[in-house]
């Protein structure tokens, strides 16, 4: 057995002589909202670790390597910028005169959001999948997986974030303190998140299509979102359909602490706090509740 196996067997603490001796893949397992806290905390190191060896393998062999995370939001945030404020001429309206510059930066911020919502959804199908050793052979966590892609979606936020800073600092001579924030904003996105990635991988071991639809799915939910324009801008009868989309409020509030130097709308974050820890609870329950099904499907 492979070194990694052997961490990873040590780590799981049905299994503490690390041997995989007696393994039941058909146990019952825990689903109640103290085991989801309960896994994160027991499991920290094995999902810090696990993170840290994806990002990095992600780039290793390129020329450039981690640099790519710096480079590849640069490069999105340019094109964006010339497709929508010199090809269609979009403007912001955020008021006095609007400079394509700024008009990338509040956009930036929606790309953000997104982003990182997108590619928990994007990933979370093909995560038991694509770890099938994990749910046969070896005792694991197999709940942490959820945990390390959005461990790895974090740190793609993260390096935009810094781009956004950095473009604040150099074009508009600024930078809000409220911008200290902006994690609190993302905390109801994160749980949200890792709901839908419970659920998401426990189906896509039994619905091998759902891959395809989740792709669908983060595309259009791109465009409903305020992320190239504001959502001022739409009618008001359409308003009250966009507030429906989990995206928006993040979205808004975001921009609030990062670009226009407001405080959140501190009732509406933990209303949507709730919410996400509810969709967390949902998301758990369902993969712990269908998981002992996997070793007999895959």
């Amino acid at each position: 057995m492979s070194n990694e196996s052997a961490i990873q067997i040590k780590a799981h603490p049905s299994n503490p002589k690390g041997d995989g001796v007696g393994m039941n893949p058909h146990q019952a397992h825990p689903a109640s909202p103290l085991a989801m806290f309960k896994s994160l905390w027991h499991n920290r190191s094995l999902i810090w670790q696990m993170t840290r060896r994806e990002v990095v393998g992600r780039y290793r062999g390129s020329v450039m390597g981690l640099a790519w995370s710096f480079f590849i939001p640069v490069l999105m945030i340019v094109v964006y910028t010339f497709v929508f404020s010199v090809v269609f001429k979009a403007r912001w309206g955020v008021g006095g005169e609007e400079s394509r510059a700024g008009f990338a930066i509040v956009l930036f911020v929606g790309l953000i959001v997104h982003g990182l919502f997108a590619e928990c959804i994007n990933r979370a199908p093909e995560l038991i999948l694509s770890n099938v050793n994990y749910v046969k052979k070896v005792v694991f966590p197999l709940e942490i997986l959820p945990w390390i892609a959005l461990g790895s979606a974090l740190f793609n936020s993260l390096v935009s974030t810094v781009v956004l800073l950095l473009a604040q600092i150099f074009i508009n001579q600024s930078l809000y303190w409220t911008s200290m924030f902006f994690p609190l904003i993302l905390l109801p996105l994160v749980f949200a998140s890792m709901g839908f990635t419970w659920f998401l991988a426990a189906v896509g071991v039994y619905v091998r299509d759902i891959g395809q639809v989740t792709g669908i799915f983060t595309t259009v939910l791109m465009f409903l979102s305020p992320v190239f324009y504001p959502m001022s801008a739409l009618p008001k009868e359409y308003q009250v359909w966009l507030q429906l989309n989990p995206l928006t409020l993040i979205i808004e509030e975001s921009r609030k602490v990062l670009i226009f130097g407001s405080f959140p709308d501190w009732k509406a974050m933990s209303i949507a706090l709730i919410v996400g820890l509810g969709i967390a609870v949902a998301g758990f329950w369902w993969f712990q509740k269908t998981r002992k099904g996997f070793a007999d499907v895959l």
